[in-house]
């Protein structure tokens, strides 16, 4: 909110000033504090998200061995969708080697929302890193196209090795954390790459998933949490519930984008979802 302090010599008669100027005054500056506010609370709740939500993150003997996969573009917390088109790339990254899964995708409307569906079956012992290239989203209120490369890791039959590996996406988040097998709680870090290499300085948004509705925060301020990666590109973030939880490191991709005849920017975003546990 703005004050504003006139100076004495600017204000001549006050009673003047008041008989002309304050019903517009007043009208004028109530008009600019709703748009301001308007605004803020608006823009607190831009964060847009890539999801792949598998239905297990850790496949054991015994177990079902079919994984499903929510795939969506959403806002986590608030409940609230975009159309997803079908995406450019998805797949499984394991034992070295990317398996093309795009044909597997099938169309899922959650409410008026496009969103996409799959199933895998973990067959054997390993680490399934499912990805996600969408096609570039135009978003209008941020005046730039938006593509966030998503991915979540799913762990087979006590397998433990290659989660902290990268997979070769334009940009990622790398796992200096366990991405599953975390309890409420526990700290959770990773380290942003661009282009293989480490953003300095990178800021990260975090969102919990509210799966069933619609979340409710204290603040429009704590729907998206933000937090600083270090020079080496690693953030650390503590769980504070359980459930999914949303990663999301934004840049600026060097290549633009035309929309309407003008070159536009486009954001990317490395995404990764985890999912922590209560301890019982």
């Amino acid at each position: 909110m703005a004050f504003f302090i006139w100076p004495a010599a600017a204000r001549g008669n006050e009673s003047d000033i008041h008989e002309e100027v304050k019903p517009v005054k007043k009208t004028f500056w109530i008009t600019v504090l709703i748009f301001i506010w308007t605004f803020v609370t608006a823009a607190a709740a831009w964060a847009h998200f890539g999801m792949i939500i598998p239905s297990d993150q850790m496949v054991m003997s015994g177990e079902n061995q079919t994984v499903k996969l929510d795939i969506r573009f959403w806002h986590p917390f608030e409940g609230k969708g975009m159309n997803l088109e079908k995406p450019a790339a998805f797949g499984v990254a394991t034992d070295g080697r990317k398996v093309d899964l795009l044909p597997t995708l099938k169309e899922k409307k959650i409410g008026d929302h496009q969103t996409w569906a799959a199933e895998y079956k973990i067959g054997r012992p390993g680490l399934y890193v499912f990805y996600l290239e969408p096609k570039p989203y135009w978003e209008p209120s941020e005046d730039c196209f938006i593509v966030h490369y998503t991915k979540a890791c799913v762990a087979g039959f006590g397998e433990e090795e290659g989660w902290d590996q990268p997979i070769g996406l334009k940009t990622e988040i790398v796992p200096v954390s366990k991405p599953y097998g975390q309890y409420a709680g526990n700290i959770f870090q990773g380290q942003v790459l661009l282009n293989g290499k480490p953003v300095p300085w990178a800021e990260v948004e975090v969102e919990y998933f509210v799966e069933q509705g619609q979340g409710q925060a204290p603040s429009d301020y704590m729907v998206t949490q933000t937090i600083k990666a270090d020079p080496n590109g690693i953030f650390t973030y503590a769980a504070p519930k359980a459930g999914w939880w949303g990663f999301a490191a934004l840049s600026t991709d060097e290549k633009k984008i035309k929309h309407e005849g003008q070159d536009k920017d486009v954001e990317i975003g490395a995404v990764i979802w985890v999912r922590f546990h209560e301890m019982k």
